[in-house]
């Protein structure tokens, strides 16, 4: 029992201070004195039982593989410790990142001391009870104890997200196409304020609202209905589903516990969700419906789970329902049943495109109204051998190790920060580079570490189960394909090949994936890949702030 107390007791200790920056954030919306002490006391003690169980973890790791804890503790402080850079970073920009936000005034303080120190008596009572009434039985217990892990690093990437989040989706930013062609200024209209009509007037995503709108709406009831916040909630949480569900897929397909968290945080660090898992647009929405969808299979779930998560990718965007076709095709091999997958599917795409309609009058053009795809002619270009090149390494390269971006002065009042620049008005095909020591030793590593997953799947090409392997390729060359002609900056779409490339490179380096001579490297090559793609960020407030000063 003593035991038991002092590890409650430390992890009541290091729960107030994420409480308090989690109060300091929620103190403009939960404003009176009452109101403060019960969100205290509800943050203090949901903060206070996770770090309560991970400690638990990690005490019992320690004792029986206690290398892997060591280098999971590192990751998991390098994690954290890249969000302290940032906000350190970002707090060196006021006009953008306003630090005081995160910070109790001095009337809420009493409040909130009441509320964290009633938490820990409160915790202390409840565990005994959770046990008695056979807590440790339930689905809920049993999926977070099994999953504490993917949880854990998924939580820490949602801290990083949601700062960008709250950085660069702001009004300030009123135009389209300022960071890598994105719409964000649109899509921030559209999920967060009652303003939610496609002013390009597009039908490639025809029911985007009614799966987007309503997680919003849920968000926001916790934010006193602010729909903007409740946005950039929704996308950090859902960049961070991303990372958790990679966490997943690679924790299923091996054995070992290390493994799936240097993968999760290879991919969670990357260029594209960092970019993605923060600005306002679709595609971190694609990414997390594609995710969904290998899981899906990767447990043999039913058909109409698949079903629901390939309306969601056509809804959102309609090439991507390709994603779901080439990864059923390859994983089940059952032309009988991917006909019937496509046929029920199908049944539902009219449907739910009047049904977004209806609940969100006037939003979009309908799905018939093909001449409105007239918008997206000047996004298509001639293919060309520069072009594939210059493709080959946004997909390859900076997608996870971020070059120093194009910065562009054309159009709008704010310098665009772009990877890939398109021909566009007789100016020629551009692409990001690398102009620090540290990226170009960063992609030389990166190659290397692709070189060894391509020689590995080779070697055991006819030795195991390729079919996600399969998957993931045949994803990879249909966006290539596809971008070939496709895409102004070519980085936008990154979050649909992203997964697809770290999953491969997942299932191709598990032959060594439990050796400490490839752990370690990886190890440090995420550490250091952090610390090259802070640049990114430290340029986009830079250029940022050229206007807004």
């Amino acid at each position: 029992m003593r035991t038991l107390n002092k590890r409650l007791l430390l992890a009541w200790v290091l729960g107030i201070f994420p409480a308090y920056i989690a109060m300091g954030f929620l103190d403009a919306y939960y404003k009176t004195g009452v109101e403060t002490l019960f969100a205290s006391l509800i943050a203090q003690s949901l903060i206070v039982l996770l770090v309560y169980f991970l400690l638990g973890k990690l005490a019992v790791k320690f004792q029986h593989q206690r290398v892997e804890a060591i280098l999971s503790s590192v990751l998991g402080i390098a994690v954290l410790a890249f969000f302290v850079g940032l906000v350190n970073m970002a707090s060196r920009f006021p006009n953008q990142f306003d630090i005081s936000t995160y910070v109790l005034p001095s009337t809420a303080l009493p409040f909130f001391i009441v509320g964290v120190a009633v938490a820990f008596p409160a915790v202390m009572g409840l565990l005994p009870a959770a046990w008695r009434y056979h807590f440790q039985q339930t689905r809920f217990y049993k999926f977070v104890d099994a999953n504490l892990g993917g949880i854990v690093i998924a939580l820490l990437f949602l801290l990083i997200y949601f700062l960008l989040a709250t950085i660069f989706n702001q009004p300030v930013f009123e135009f389209d196409d300022i960071f890598f062609d994105t719409d964000s200024a649109l899509y921030r209209y559209r999920f967060g304020t009652e303003f939610y009509k496609d002013y390009y007037e597009r039908t490639v995503h025809p029911y985007v609202l009614i799966i987007v709108r309503p997680l919003v709406w849920m968000v926001s009831l916790l934010l006193k209905r602010d729909m903007l916040y409740g946005a950039f909630a929704v996308t950090a949480l859902t960049g961070a589903l991303c990372v958790f569900l990679v966490w997943y897929f690679v924790r299923e397909t091996t054995s070992n516990s290390l493994y799936p968290l240097l993968i999760a945080g290879l991919f969670g660090a990357s260029t594209s969700q960092l970019a993605f898992g923060s600005l306002i647009e679709n595609y971190i929405f694609l990414g997390a419906a594609a995710l969904i969808f290998i899981v899906l299979l990767l447990k043999d779930k039913p058909m109409y789970m698949l079903v629901i998560a390939g309306l969601a990718s056509f809804g959102i965007t309609v090439s991507n329902i390709a994603q779901t076709v080439i990864a059923h095709f390859m994983v089940k091999r059952n032309i009988p049943q991917l006909i019937k997958y496509g046929l029920i599917v199908g049944a539902f795409i009219i449907p739910l495109n009047l049904l977004n309609n209806v609940i969100y009058p006037d939003a979009h053009p309908y799905l018939w109204e093909v001449s409105t795809l007239k918008f997206e002619e000047k996004n298509v270009f001639g293919p060309s051998v520069l072009r594939a090149n210059l493709l080959s390494r946004v997909m390859l390269l900076h997608s996870f190790v971020s070059p120093d971006p194009l910065l562009i002065k054309e159009d709008i009042p704010f310098l665009k920060i772009w990877m890939f620049r398109a021909a566009l008005k007789n100016a020629p095909l551009e692409i990001a580079r690398y102009k620090t020591t540290l990226g170009n030793v960063l992609v030389a590593v990166w190659l290397l570490f692709i070189a060894v997953g391509g020689v590995l799947f080779l070697k055991n090409l006819f030795k195991q189960d390729n079919r996600f392997s399969f998957a993931f390729i045949l994803t990879i060359l249909f966006f290539f394909i596809l971008h070939m002609r496709y895409g102004r900056d070519v980085f936008l779409y990154s979050a649909n090949w992203t997964y697809a490339v770290t999953l491969f490179l997942a299932l191709a380096w598990r032959e060594i994936s439990g050796k400490r001579w490839f752990q370690i490297p990886l190890l440090t090559f995420i550490i250091f890949q952090m610390v090259n793609n802070s640049r990114l960020i430290l340029i986009m407030l830079l250029a940022s702030y050229m206007h807004l000063r």
